[in-house]
């Protein structure tokens, strides 16, 4: 799917062969649709129980439906996160889909970004939360079709405050910091 969508962005084609997809792919969501509704195990964030941390270094397994970084999600970036110590490092390349301005990717899209890998830090420090603010700053194009890795820690905790910090870089080095609050969630057992 995702394959899908950066060749019809990625590419000039002829309207027939646009149209042909579009029926095509129209056809199919109907078929997808027919099936029960899934839920995804752990929506109840207050009384689900936490998944293990990986092992330092090992990589991240997920909800295939995660929006970025989900196998399974047809606007994911095949975001690829593993643990680096109390910290976690993601790995990703951009493609046409996620082009913003021209030769570069969408500001929001690397803002999407670090708000999902930033999550990942909650499993290894066994909290739940959810983002109560991100602040971004941009400090160069993300550029597309190269390597980029993501960096994200926690640096602090006051009361329900998580405070986590990021970055982003590629072969030009940092192009964009992130700063964060998440808000702990208080289980029914606290």
């Amino acid at each position: 799917m995702r394959d899908l969508g950066h060749a019809l962005v990625g590419h000039d084609n002829q309207p027939d062969l646009l149209e042909r997809a579009a029926h095509t792919v129209e056809a199919l969501a109907v078929q997808l649709s027919s099936g029960p509704v899934r839920s995804r195990p752990g929506r109840d964030m207050q009384n689900s129980v936490l998944d293990e941390p990986p092992l330092d270094g090992a990589v991240f397994e997920s909800y295939p439906d995660r929006p970025i970084s989900g196998a399974a999600s047809p606007w994911g970036v095949d975001l690829v996160v593993s643990r680096d110590g109390d910290a976690v490092i993601g790995h990703c390349t951009l493609r046409a889909a996620h082009e913003g301005a021209p030769g570069r990717s969408h500001g929001g899209v690397t803002a999407a970004i670090f708000d999902d890998l930033l999550g990942f830090l909650l499993t290894i420090h066994q909290l739940s939360a959810f983002t109560g603010e991100l602040t971004v700053r941009y400090l160069g194009p993300a550029p597309l079709h190269v390597p980029l890795e993501f960096r994200a820690r926690l640096v602090g905790q006051e009361r329900r405050k998580l405070y986590l910090e990021a970055d982003a870089s590629g072969p030009d080095g940092v192009f964009a910091t992130a700063k964060a609050i998440f808000i702990t969630i208080v289980t029914s057992d606290a």
